[in-house]
């Protein structure tokens, strides 16, 4: 028996710890990549104050600000790739990217923003609904984009039959 035959790529791509891994890393690239060409283009229409990547520290931690926004939306990475398959049968996989991204967008601006004591919905300033709204669709098309490149990178199994299999 070959080494191909024992290890099936198909099964570890639906394993859910593998998909977990998948999805926490596209969450931090989509982040990395995604908003931060979007944030580059925002920064260039003078829609924000800085561009998006930074190192600089946030409290209480000390973590660089690029990394703990990496870490998050690889969290957000984690619960997309436990919907994926649902989303992306419904809605296809740029369809289901968006709604994600709209979820993650709505929890921002009614769990999390009221936590911190901020005002809901960025306080209704048209330019900050704008550009978080951007940030968070893109967020989401980028995850989506990632996390179906890291399926189809993973070779899928030949289909044989169980008998093939058996005998």
């Amino acid at each position: 028996m070959s080494v191909a035959t024992c290890f099936d790529w198909g099964t570890i791509m639906t394993n859910i710890p593998a998909r977990i891994l998948l999805g926490f890393a596209a969450g931090a690239l989509s982040h990395v990549v995604f908003q931060g060409a979007l944030g580059v283009v925002y920064f260039s229409a003078d829609m924000i104050p800085g561009l998006p990547w930074s190192f600089k520290p946030l409290p209480p931690f000390g973590v660089p600000t690029t990394l703990n926004f990496a870490f998050w939306a690889g969290l957000w990475g984690i619960a997309y790739a436990l919907l994926e398959r649902r989303l992306t049968a419904r809605l296809g996989r740029i369809g289901g990217g968006l709604l994600f991204g709209v979820a993650a967008m709505l929890v921002r601006w009614f769990i999390v923003l009221p936590l911190k004591g901020a005002e809901i919905v960025e306080g209704f300033v048209p330019n900050l609904v704008v550009v978080y709204t951007g940030f968070h669709l893109i967020f989401g098309i980028g995850l989506a984009i990632l996390f179906g490149a890291g399926l189809r990178l993973v070779p899928q199994p030949a289909r044989v039959s169980l008998n093939a299999r058996q005998g």
